[in-house]
């Protein structure tokens, strides 16, 4: 059985497709909820293998939320909803690690197909996506910089800067230790040894090109 939760805003959208999908013998809806801060509640009872997620939500950055729910619960697979389909929104998500876009206007059929090519460990973007090359899209990989907090990703923009240590604590109002501290962190989670590997890596996945 393939757990889903439900992350939208609304709850007339949450239970209709609660309701779509729970007519499906191999799916079941196991919660919805408003905002991704809600979403350490549900998974202390019961983690989902399936996160449909509103990409407008208001309360957290889409982008955060995606970066929080892939750091902290790394098996469950997110597919993002949205009531439009615009080309650059689906790229964005998969370069980030999202597995999956549908648009609310898709067919009930094909949200469960995407439910299941994402469990099958592979990667959908729905049929009427518009302005969208969907082979380049499943193509997309996410890169190392998706795993970084919030947090990590400013100390390595600063580094790419080419901020030195004093610099940085004055800009982010930390102490010198800390800013020491997110850095060793980083590395370790881009599996580097210094700020010369960090460039090389930032240029290869074309981290530079994103932050400008």
């Amino acid at each position: 059985m393939i757990k889903v939760l439900l992350i939208d805003p609304h709850e007339l959208m949450r239970s209709g497709i609660e309701a779509l999908l729970n007519t499906v013998d191999d799916i079941q809806v196991i919660g919805g909820c408003t905002c991704a801060e809600q979403i350490s509640k549900i998974t202390a009872r019961q983690i989902p293998d399936i996160i449909l997620l509103d990409i407008n939500l208001q309360e957290n950055g889409i982008f955060e939320a995606c970066k929080q729910i892939i750091n902290n619960s790394p098996n469950t697979r997110i597919i993002g909803l949205s009531t439009y389909s615009d080309g650059s929104i689906p790229k964005k998500l998969l370069h980030l690690g999202v597995e999956g876009f549908i648009s609310k206007g898709s067919p009930v059929s094909e949200m469960v197909r995407a439910i299941r090519a994402v469990i099958a460990g592979k990667r959908f973007v729905c049929q009427n996506a518009s302005n969208v090359n969907i082979e380049s899209l499943l193509e997309t990989k996410p890169t190392p910089f998706a795993k970084l907090s919030k947090r990590e990703s400013e100390v390595v923009k600063m580094i790419l800067q080419g901020k030195n240590i004093q610099e940085m604590s004055r800009f982010l109002e930390l102490s010198d230790k800390t800013i020491n501290t997110y850095r060793y962190r980083l590395y370790n989670k881009l599996a580097i040894k210094n700020d010369v590997e960090l460039t090389r890596l930032a240029i290869k996945f074309s981290y530079i090109e994103e932050m400008m």
